[in-house]
């Protein structure tokens, strides 16, 4: 795959939501609108994933053919929702991209996305959890250092993990993460091996 910079992914991830905002009269929500089409690929050799709460699976796709399919997976203790707050352990839903791998993780490999992104930030100041000034220094932030905050009330550090220190028998029967999508240590290291930097994962 080709490489995107960090200063590119920056510039993509903090423009794509307004098209869609531009789009959308009154109040809608915005990540159920983008969720209502998100499962159908970019462009018919797009590498893609898809999380599905209610089927704990997560697929890989390249356009709309099925190439792996890991199930069951583990999400947050208290599900996932379109919105989601510090210490809520819900995992989130909407349209991410990858933006990070760690590969000495505490969880064997953490794949990291851009949450919150900007429709997170929309929503959260129309519900009122962000107040204009937080709404502000969200996108100073995300413009400096070409990522979103973690350290606001809609919490952060949510990604792809496998289940490294913790307990695989667990994994197999329960949700168990704060807000994470956990696969085994196996399926995370061939999912690390199919997808890259920039690469869209929809979780509904």
């Amino acid at each position: 795959m080709s490489p995107v910079s960090r200063r590119r992914f920056g510039q993509l991830a903090l423009l794509a939501p307004f098209t869609l905002l531009m789009a959308t009269e009154g109040r809608a929500n915005l990540i159920e609108t983008m969720l209502a089409r998100a499962d159908l690929p970019r462009h018919a050799d797009e590498v893609w994933v898809l999380v599905d709460d209610r089927q704990a699976e997560l697929s890989l796709f390249r356009g709309d053919r099925l190439v792996e399919r890991f199930a069951p997976i583990s999400l947050g203790r208290s599900g996932a929702s379109i919105m989601r707050t510090q210490g809520g352990n819900k995992t989130p839903k909407g349209e991410f991209r990858v933006n990070r791998f760690n590969w000495e993780s505490d969880w064997h490999i953490f794949i990291g996305l851009d949450y919150p992104t900007p429709s997170h930030a929309r929503m959260a100041l129309e519900t009122g959890l962000y107040t204009e000034q937080d709404y502000a220094d969200y996108f100073a932030y995300y413009r400096r250092h070409g990522y979103p905050p973690q350290r606001t009330v809609l919490g952060g550090y949510i990604g792809i993990h496998g289940v490294g220190r913790g307990d695989p028998e667990v994994h197999g029967s329960y949700h168990w993460t704060q807000g994470c999508v956990a696969v085994t240590d196996a399926q995370i290291e061939r999912l690390s091996e199919l997808i890259d930097i920039g690469t869209r994962v929809v979780i509904r």
